[in-house]
């Protein structure tokens, strides 16, 4: 969940920001927004993740679902379904009546740019009910922003999302304001699927049942619904082979690629996930991301026929842009060269000294941010993160100490920066080399002259 702690930084990190230059700059330069913040007196806000927040009332602190929780009623009363429960609480067989009436589908919503939440799209369930006259989405992208240490618990990564319900327009609102795609996917499902799948939701969307504890990879709106399916479906129910045939795909690849915009977001977010992500993705995996997820039901089977073939565009989105200059990659190669040059020319001594203090103490905030976020947050893409072998938490203090007996020290982490580049090469953790290397140049250098003055004097 680290691309919402990039946008929720504002408020924490701050004084990171403004000293660790572009990095912090990238990680949290956007705050996502509030439920409330956007919009005023409505009852659609946008989440953290681009996703739709029921927004409450000026009356009302607890977000409730967006069909008719306000009043008190329930999710069956709305729906007019009858989710079963087993006797120790968990789902059970459905009861719902016959579904000839539903029209249940995949809405797949495509990614938007002007904000980092905004990137990787969003999905949902929409369920037509033509004897009700109802028009519902079920969305598992929502969050109350009104919680108590709402921030503190989005950062930790131990805030609740849950399943809500809303009716389609709302829900389409955002997307009809920012011009992003929307497209939907018939579920092609008889009628004791679609029972299953129906009451299944509906069971889900009760409030002892709708929360659970987000997680960007492995827990989100996405994989939610993609294991929805081979649960209510069938029990032979396949989806379509959609990983890229490229040979050690990985979290971090396909994330590099949907950041191609968001430069400075995407060197932060490398600075800050760790090895995990550099897992190869398997076929479910992948599904983490809604354009993938909506892929895997296009080429859905179960009983041997097709569950989601056709996609229909129900909103036109505008093109993607072009992809801006690679700032950080400018930015990493101009301090670089400021560093050598400094260190490397007497006149410009001076100059060596200030660069050399400032990149230590930055690496060292970084590496302390990276130790809070490996161990203080419950994100896992930030575990197992060796780009603490870089950057080093004790470099705060080296900036600044004096330089007698720091030789070894000095030694120790040229070291380290060689294990790093080693752990790229092996695949372990990777990184762009184009934006980091200039970076690892730089400290080298810097450690390389204080090993060189230790030993002079």
């Amino acid at each position: 969940m680290l691309l919402l702690f990039c946008n929720m930084g504002k408020k924490y990190i701050v004084f990171l920001l403004l000293v660790c230059l572009v990095s912090f700059g990238a990680i949290a330069k956007k705050m996502p927004p509030k439920a409330g913040d956007r919009v005023k007196n409505d009852t659609v806000a946008v989440n953290a993740a681009g996703y739709h927040v029921s927004t409450p009332t000026s009356t009302q602190r607890e977000v409730p679902s967006q069909v008719s929780r306000n009043a008190g009623t329930s999710i069956n009363a709305v729906t007019g379904a009858a989710a079963s429960v087993s006797s120790n609480g968990t789902w059970a067989a459905p009861n719902t009546p016959e579904t000839t009436h539903l029209r249940i589908s995949l809405l797949t919503c495509g990614p938007g740019y002007s904000e980092i939440y905004e990137v990787f799209g969003h999905t949902a369930i929409r369920i037509v009910d033509s004897l009700n006259q109802s028009d519902l989405v079920y969305n598992y992208g929502t969050f109350n922003g009104f919680e108590e240490n709402f921030e503190l618990k989005f950062m930790r990564g131990k805030l609740d999302y849950y399943l809500s319900i809303c009716t389609y327009d709302e829900f389409m609102q955002e997307y009809v304001e920012h011009h992003r795609e929307v497209v939907e996917q018939l579920l092609l499902l008889d009628e004791n699927q679609k029972k299953v799948f129906y009451d299944f939701l509906n069971w889900n969307a009760e409030p002892e049942n709708r929360n659970y504890k987000y997680d960007f990879f492995f827990d989100n709106c996405s994989t939610r619904i993609r294991e929805i399916f081979p649960e209510t479906v069938s029990k032979d129910f396949k989806f379509g082979q959609v990983v890229p045939p490229i040979k050690n795909y990985t979290f971090r690849h396909i994330i590099n690629e949907y950041f191609y915009i968001t430069v400075w977001e995407r060197f932060g977010i490398n600075i800050l996930l760790g090895s995990r992500i550099d897992k190869v993705m398997t076929n479910s995996d992948i599904m983490f991301l809604p354009e993938y997820l909506s892929r895997g039901v296009k080429g859905a089977v179960a009983n041997g026929k097709p569950v989601g073939p056709d996609v229909v565009q129900l909103l036109p989105g505008n093109p993607p842009p072009l992809a801006p200059v690679d700032g950080p990659m400018i930015l990493t190669w101009a301090l670089a060269l400021l560093t050598i040059a400094g260190l490397s020319f007497k006149q410009l001594h001076v100059l060596g000294k200030i660069m050399s203090s400032l990149l230590l103490f930055v690496t060292g905030l970084l590496g302390c941010l990276i130790l809070v976020m490996w161990f203080g947050t419950n994100h896992q893409g930030c575990g197992n993160n060796f780009n603490i072998l870089w950057a080093l938490p004790i470099n705060v203090y080296v900036a600044f100490a004096k330089p007698k007996g720091k030789g070894r020290y000095a030694l120790i982490a040229i070291g380290l920066i060689l294990v790093t580049l080693l752990l790229h090469i092996t695949g372990v953790q990777q990184l762009i080399l184009s934006e980091f290397l200039p970076l690892f140049l730089a400290l080298v250098y810097i450690y390389g002259t204080i090993y060189r003055n230790d030993k002079v004097k």
